[in-house]
Order: structure tokens, then C-alpha cells, then sequence
């Protein structure tokens, strides 16, 4: 846990951190780390830079707290709805991923490329979160989150594929909402996918995986396909 978690216990104060952590956020997204300095973030914040001290500690501390709460909240919604079915958790899982993506593009990318690049503490953030999301995956296709080896590197690579396709997607949304087209169109005359047909290819390329997966790891078999199983879960908020 961050130092800076064991600031500001009270509803106000964490209010407070909350806010400045979505400032962060859209900071960092556009400028990079070593580019703003404290004082900076307390002009952009509107704020004394006093309170980042507080909070956070240190600037370092401030992107850390950034990160950890980003992490956090991907990890809740796309891990989400454990009760339901394996197949619908493995769907609803993916859902739940791009949804965050889509609408907390900066945070995403934040979480996605390790945001300062050079720092291992933010890199491991970033590493645990990828796990997470592994482990999540393979107890929603076997039904138990560790898996040998062999299936376990398909899986980060088709995680890293997916991390790839978000990225590239999540940025032709922003240029078309830059465009006045709106992020959330849908899928249009520019071509780019909306949030189910995105969700439809990604649950496709995850069953190929599988599929893979058991010819390899034969205590890994396929799970059975369901009805309607290559149709996304849409509609989340």
C-alpha cells in the first residue's frame, strides 16, 4: 500500500485525495512525469502545493497513489459478478476491461505503459495488475485461477494483445471525439469499431487461444462454447 493511503482517514479528506487524484490523472496523461514539477500540479489543482505533501508525500507518491487507484478500479470492474457462470465471466470480464478503457482513457493508458517508463515500483503496479487479470481469465475458462506454465504465457500473450488493440482503439476514439464525431458513436463511416464489435473479436481471439491451450496443455481442454458465447455482454456503466 502507498504511504500516501494512510493520509486523510476522514469523509472530507478523502473527498479531497479523490479529487486530487483525478487532476493527476488528466495531468500525467498529457505531460509527462519528469515535465511537471509540484508546483505545477498545485497551479493546474488550484490548490497550495503544501497539500500534495500531505496527502501524498512526494510527487512520487502522488503518481504512485495515481496508479495504485487506477489499477484498483480496472481490477474491480473487469474482475466483477464472480456468481455468474464461467463463460459469462469470462465475457462480462472483457466487457467490463473495455468500458474502463473507453471511458477512463487516460488512466488506462497510465496502467497500460507504465506511465513514467524507468520506475520498477510503477512497472510492478502495472505487472500486478496484468496477473490479476490473467488469473481472473483462467478461473472463468477452468474454473481455477492457476494454470501450468505453457497456459499461462498464452494467456499474457493474448492479455498483450489485448492491452495493443485497447490502446490503438481507445485512440481512434479520440481522434474522432477531436474530429466532433463523439467517442461514443459507434462503429461509422471511419471504420473504427464500437465497443461490442471490439468485445466480439477479443472473446473470439480468447476462444482461439483456448483452443490452442488444450492442444498443448491437455489438463487445460477447451471449455465447451456456448450459445451466444462470441456475442459480447454490452451496455455496462
Amino acid at each position: 500500500m502507498n504511504n500516501s493511503q494512510q493520509r486523510g482517514t476522514t469523509g472530507r479528506s478523502q473527498v479531497r485525495r479523490a479529487e486530487l487524484i483525478a487532476i493527476g490523472r488528466k495531468l500525467f496523461a498529457d505531460t509527462s512525469y519528469d515535465a511537471l514539477s509540484v508546483d505545477d500540479i498545485a497551479k493546474h489543482a488550484g490548490i497550495a502545493k503544501g497539500l500534495i505533501y500531505y496527502y501524498f508525500k512526494s510527487k512520487r507518491g502522488y503518481y504512485l497513489a495515481i496508479v495504485e487507484d487506477s489499477v484498483a478500479e480496472l481490477v474491480a470492474r473487469a474482475g466483477g459478478e464472480t456468481d455468474l457462470p464461467n463463460a459469462e465471466r469470462v465475457r462480462r470480464t472483457i466487457d467490463g476491461y473495455l468500458y474502463y478503457a473507453e471511458h477512463h482513457q487516460a488512466a488506462y493508458r497510465t496502467i497500460v505503459t507504465g506511465g513514467v517508463g524507468s520506475d520498477s515500483e510503477v512497472l510492478a503496479i502495472r505487472d500486478a495488475v496484468r496477473e490479476e487479470l490473467v488469473a481472473t481469465i483462467a478461473e472463468g475458462a477452468y474454473g481455477h485461477r492457476t494454470v501450468p506454465p505453457l497456459a499461462r504465457l498464452a494467456l499474457v500473450g493474448w492479455l498483450s494483445g489485448v492491452e495493443g488493440i485497447t490502446l490503438e482503439w481507445i485512440g481512434g476514439l479520440a481522434a474522432r471525439a477531436a474530429a466532433g464525431a463523439g467517442a461514443a458513436a459507434g462503429a461509422g463511416a471511419d471504420g473504427q469499431p464500437d465497443h461490442a464489435q471490439l468485445g466480439a473479436l477479443l472473446v473470439r481471439q480468447l476462444r482461439a487461444t483456448l483452443t490452442v491451450i488444450a492442444e498443448f496443455v491437455p489438463q487445460c481442454p477447451a471449455p465447451p462454447v456456448p450459445d451466444g458465447d462470441l456475442v459480447p455482454v454490452t451496455g455496462s456503466s
